[in-house]
């Protein structure tokens, strides 16, 4: 008998709350369970361990932060602001009740040497997509490299990631990392 759609949620819920504030192995499943207000056998009903249930938890989170990005990128006025859009997503995405201080992918990342499969996929996948996208929109730029540039940013994105986890203000702002960004921008189109 699958898991019922409120209970899933009530455990993606609760992984949003508990784990990606405390991190994966800080977190006992028992954690998870007492936020969600459901057993354990319900749990183990829609997914195989824990690590299943943290990887459904980031596919749900990596669903509403394509959702904010996109939004972002639809919001801009040219291509230039379209590929910088990525940082007023951030803090669009930050300000959401769901959202988070931190990126929890990246944190992920950061608790692993080696990643359990599920938990590497959803990482991967959310990597990836930033890629593409930043990518796509960096060569509808006048660049001699598009691609070195989108990979640029994705590394002062990361930067700037890294920067919330080590920051404890949750209104932090990406400003400095949009800058940073803006510059590469200008190189690359300006040389």
């Amino acid at each position: 008998m699958p898991v019922r759609k409120g209970s899933e949620e009530k455990l993606l819920d609760a992984v949003d709350d508990v784990v990606f504030t405390r991190g994966i192995e800080s977190t006992p499943v028992d954690a998870v369970l007492a936020r969600a207000g459901v057993s354990a056998a319900t749990l183990y009903r829609g997914f195989r361990s824990k690590e299943a249930l943290i990887a459904a938890a980031l596919e749900r989170r990596h669903e509403r932060w394509r959702r904010v990005w996109a939004d972002a990128i639809d919001a801009a006025t040219d291509d230039e602001q379209r590929l910088l859009a990525i940082f007023d997503a951030i803090d669009q995405y930050a300000d959401r009740p769901d959202g988070a201080r931190w990126c929890a992918f990246l944190g992920a990342a950061a608790e692993y040497a080696n990643p359990p499969a599920e938990i590497a996929a959803a990482i991967e996948r959310d990597t990836d997509h930033m890629r593409r996208t930043l990518r796509d929109l960096a060569r509808r730029l006048p660049c001699d490299a598009p691609d070195d540039l989108a990979e640029s940013i994705l590394l002062v994105l990361t930067g700037e990631l890294g920067m919330r986890l080590r920051d404890d203000d949750r209104r932090r702002s990406s400003a400095v990392g949009r800058r940073v960004a803006a510059t590469l921008v200008a190189h690359a189109t300006h040389p």
